[in-house]
């Protein structure tokens, strides 16, 4: 089998990379492991900023995230029982984001993979990534019991951090850097209209919470845990109980309680491999760099890559230089560091660490209190949170 991008990986970025090359007359094909209905519900990241948006929409995959998804033009703030509102448009000249969960965002783009564009293929495991740093680079894989090889030009390694695109680059080459944190979210859906119509992000000396969702009439919900907690071992008495102490505030605001669907726990690290490029290989979303969820930037940070991936083999394909090939890696990491030291910056703001003190807890209150009270500190918020330039 023979393409000019190999793409292995079927989730956002994947996807919406060999959507943006179909749309530039470049040819690839998609390996993904595991079943379409696994693709199409595994539960993922459900915040897009408006860049996100933007690319979707221009992508001819938008319709649907314009009926069914949820715009958000602010967030609200809760510390110390208070409560105060950004306002992102009036803040940011006019941009938001949209509530639009990752399995939608696939669906979407499968539906348009196989109407209009190249072979994707399920149940595919991809086993290697062989000669990135020569010519005709091969991805070994999988499929219907035989194994095949693809021969590309260019592979995509979009297969997430447990996938075998980061293996080929030479460890002698890669710089990791990483933060692991003491504590991770204990999330829930649940069958109940969500109790405000923005999305709550609260600190407390209990520790964080944040109220979500996907739908008018289905809420998503996190409390901090440690690390090591089992969803399991939390009922859903106990679970509402905790998020009505967290989300507290000194006014008349009540939260809706309704039937807890889902429990699971999620890790939070910080994570960027460095560079993102080996050869003809390139490495793109949660491959290369991973935040904790408190920013909401890792499908975004997803979506930025393989935009300059997309623009950079438009312009090779057009104009025969790799000028924008070669700085891949180096353009990419700008936006990536960017938002990681947003993401560290939200989640050290309003997560409370083990052993914090009463200066920690101090330091947290007044950072809060300055994003309350000055409008150059809202602004710093409204832009990190709807989006950093892509490219």
């Amino acid at each position: 089998m023979r393409t000019t991008v190999g793409i292995i990986g079927a989730g956002p970025a994947g996807l919406l990379l060999a959507r943006l090359l179909h749309d530039a007359g470049i040819d690839s094909v998609v390996l993904e492991s595991r079943d379409r209905a696994y693709v199409e519900h595994r539960q993922r990241a459900g915040i897009l900023e408006q860049g996100t948006v933007d690319v979707l929409r221009a992508a001819g995959a938008g319709e649907r995230m314009d009926r069914e998804g949820l715009r958000h033009d602010g967030m609200e703030l809760r510390f110390a029982g208070r409560r105060h509102r950004v306002d992102f448009p009036g803040l940011t000249g006019g941009r938001s984001v949209m509530v639009y969960a990752q399995t939608e965002v696939c669906k979407d783009l499968i539906a348009l993979q196989l109407k209009e564009g190249g072979p994707l293929l399920f149940e595919a495991e991809a086993l290697a990534v062989e000669g990135a740093d020569g010519d005709r680079p091969r991805v070994r894989f999988r499929h219907q019991g035989r194994e095949e090889v693809l021969e590309c030009d260019y592979v995509a390694g979009c297969d997430g951090f447990w996938g075998v695109s980061r293996a080929a680059v030479p460890a002698s080459l890669a710089r990791v850097s990483e933060r692991t944190y003491p504590f991770g979210w204990l999330g829930v859906l649940a069958d109940v209209p969500p109790s405000h119509d923005e999305l709550v992000y609260a600190r407390h000396d209990r520790g964080f919470a944040l109220l979500s969702m996907r739908s008018p009439s289905v809420s998503r919900l996190y409390l901090q845990v440690p690390a090591d907690t089992d969803a399991a071992a939390w009922s859903d008495e106990e679970i509402w109980d905790e998020l009505e102490r967290r989300l507290e505030t000194d006014d008349d605001w009540t939260l809706d309680r309704g039937p807890i669907t889902q429990k699971s726990v999620t890790p939070m690290r910080s994570y960027v491999h460095e560079p993102m490029r080996h050869g003809r290989l390139f490495l793109a979303g949660d491959a290369a760099h991973i935040v904790p969820p408190t920013g909401a930037k890792g499908l975004n940070l997803a979506v930025g890559d393989v935009v300059t991936l997309a623009r950079a083999l438009t312009h090779e394909k057009e104009t025969g230089s790799a000028e924008l090939l070669d700085a891949y890696s180096a353009t990419c990491l700008r936006r990536v560091w960017q938002a990681e030291r947003f993401s560290y910056d939200m989640t050290t703001m309003l997560h409370r660490a083990p052993d914090a003190t009463s200066f920690d807890d101090g330091l947290q209150l007044a950072r809060l209190d300055r994003i309350a009270s000055s409008r150059a500190a809202g602004t710093e918020l409204a832009e990190g949170y709807t989006g950093f330039p892509i490219g």
